[in-house]
């Protein structure tokens, strides 16, 4: 699922790219930022097909990157040494077990005579 939704990615990255590329620029250089009369989006505003396309592909791009982003933590959860099986397929113990010999009993007193 991940391996496709990597592929969306790299596709829907390539559409904005010639989608932003594709469209007229509205003013010339930093002229928009100096107090040209031109608005940033031109004198209609962002209503152009390839600005709602643009828009649309950038929504998906995110919705799909946030996706990659869950499944990839998800997966990734565990660690590879969780995976590993001794070439003998004996039980690996959590931690080593420890066999206490009993404690040597006191001697005993010696009889009153």
């Amino acid at each position: 699922m991940t391996s496709t939704l990597l592929i969306v990615q790299i596709v829907l990255a390539i559409a904005i790219t010639i989608a932003v590329l594709l469209q007229k620029s509205s003013s010339i250089g930093l002229g928009a930022y100096s107090g040209s009369n031109e608005s940033v989006f031109g004198a209609k505003g962002p209503t152009g097909f390839l600005a709602k396309a643009t828009f649309t592909l950038g929504f998906f791009f995110i919705v799909n990157t946030l996706a990659l982003g869950y499944m990839y933590t998800a997966e990734n959860s565990k660690s590879v040494a969780d995976t590993i099986v001794p070439k003998n397929n004996a039980a690996i113990p959590a931690s080593p077990v420890k066999t206490e010999a009993p404690a040597p009993s006191a001697p005993a007193a010696p009889a009153a005579k």
